[in-house]
């Protein structure tokens, strides 16, 4: 089947070694992606990381005017930023595991870890627990660096950039005394930039996860695993889990299949898929720490037909318009909420009937950064919604538009689409193309 070009960023990569592995797959080539080992996924997720800490954090701390961030959490109860700051075998923090980070100036951020276990070589170990205790020792830090602006993880707004407890704010206020107390500001926003920022050789790579998840859906849209009369919405979601565990990936939910068929003639049974059917998927992986969210619409044929009923090829077509208005209101500082309130506008006058829930995509599959609507929240978001558009940022274009289909008894359907993008200062690309025709399962 045909599909739209795709976009591809071009930036200089630190993981030459592995780019046999990473050549991307396409949205019309080949079905069987190629993941990397566990190891070599380290050794990327890693490399990484490093570039992350060296080159995009003193940037954001820059931008939010903190002069030290400090991230405090502890085993199996880590804020939401923690794994994305250590190395990729770090599967959890230690005890309680505290980070600090301090700007200072031109020598870069240092990075030191006043914790029992170490962090290989990104972090200085600070802290003799033979000596002193550890939040004393906290203190002697932060005092010893003498920071005007200390950043901590706490937020009445994102969850993101809400991950210090309240026990753990009131020993560390205690351990700092009320001079240095003073100076703990919320660092929700420094936060919420380190997840959402997305690094050069990141976007560079991201086409091929993309990619994969593409291929999933088109093996699942197919007469591999669908069989007109027999298989089951319920058998096609569970095909899919396999098969993201038989590719050595992580789903971040349950993926689903619905249906929409006329509702003229012989009931059918709701969840076997018939000839006739139109069908909607929602599926989302997770590799190397990024994540996918991917909804596309398949339709069955019935015997002796060769294409889908007009109809539904125009809704299709009203569901990319509406992706296209969306796509051209991304404008660097706009807020989510004043995208949302512009592209509704643009498309209702249009004709169209949209509805647009877009969010932010990345370390997380409803990720950091500006929310642009939610489906029951259409005049806005407060909060989420309020925060503007910074570049290299990725998200998961989620819309819906009302349609007619003449074929059906001009039968309304919803043409559900969600491709992911990225905003960069070259503009909003789709990462790896989108859907512009519908599935053939014959």
């Amino acid at each position: 089947m045909n599909f739209a070009s795709k976009h591809r960023i071009r930036a200089l990569s630190l993981i030459v070694v592995f780019l046999t592995f990473l050549a991307p797959l396409g949205r019309a080539q080949e079905k069987s992606p190629s993941i990397l080992g566990m190891k070599e996924r380290a050794e990327v997720f890693d490399r990484w990381l490093r570039v992350r800490l060296d080159k995009a954090l003193p940037e954001i701390m820059r931008r939010e005017n903190i002069d030290m961030w400090i991230v405090i959490c502890r085993e199996y109860n880590e804020d939401p930023v923690y794994l994305t700051l250590v190395p990729y075998s770090s599967m959890s923090a230690r005890r309680l595991s505290m980070l600090v980070f301090y700007d200072k100036g031109r020598e870069g951020i240092e990075r030191v870890t006043v914790s029992r276990y170490g962090i290989g070589d990104l972090y200085k170990s600070v802290w003799n627990p033979e000596k002193i205790e550890q939040w004393k020792g906290l203190a002697e830090v932060i005092k010893e660096r003498n920071p005007q602006r200390i950043g901590i993880n706490e937020s009445h707004t994102f969850a993101f950039g809400d991950g210090l407890s309240a026990s753990h704010k009131a020993k560390l206020v205690e351990a700092l005394g009320p001079d240095f107390a003073k100076r703990l500001v919320s660092a929700e926003r420094l936060a919420v930039g380190w997840l959402e920022r997305r690094i050069p050789e990141e976007l560079e790579v991201y086409p091929h996860i993309v990619a994969i998840a593409h291929a999933i859906i088109a093996e699942a849209f197919s007469n591999k695993v669908i069989t007109p009369g027999v298989t089951t919405t319920d058998q096609v979601v569970w095909w899919m889990r396999e098969r993201i565990a038989e590719l050595k990936l992580a789903t971040w939910f349950q993926p689903s299949i619905s249906i929409q068929r006329p509702k003229m003639g012989e009931a059918k049974d709701g969840r076997v898929i018939h000839r006739g059917d139109l069908l909607h998927c929602d599926m989302g992986i997770n590799y190397l720490g990024l994540n996918t969210d991917t909804q596309e619409h398949a339709y069955v044929l019935h015997q002796g037909e060769e294409e889908a009923p007009k109809g539904l090829k125009d809704a299709l077509a009203q569901g990319n318009r509406l992706q296209d208005i969306f796509l051209g209101e991304f404008k660097e500082l706009r807020t989510g909420n004043e995208i949302l309130a512009a592209a509704l506008k643009k498309a209702k006058d249009e004709g169209l009937k949209p509805s647009i829930y877009t969010h932010p995509l990345g370390f997380h599959g409803h990720a950091a950064g500006p929310t642009i609507g939610l489906w029951d929240k259409q005049g806005g978001v407060p909060g989420e919604g309020d925060y503007p558009l910074f570049y290299d940022t990725c998200f998961s274009i989620e819309l819906n538009v009302k349609a007619s289909v003449p074929e059906w008894n001009n039968q309304e359907v919803q043409i559900a689409l969600e491709e992911d993008a990225a905003f960069t200062r070259a503009g909003l690309y789709f990462i790896d193309g989108r859907q512009t025709k519908l599935y053939l399962i014959k």
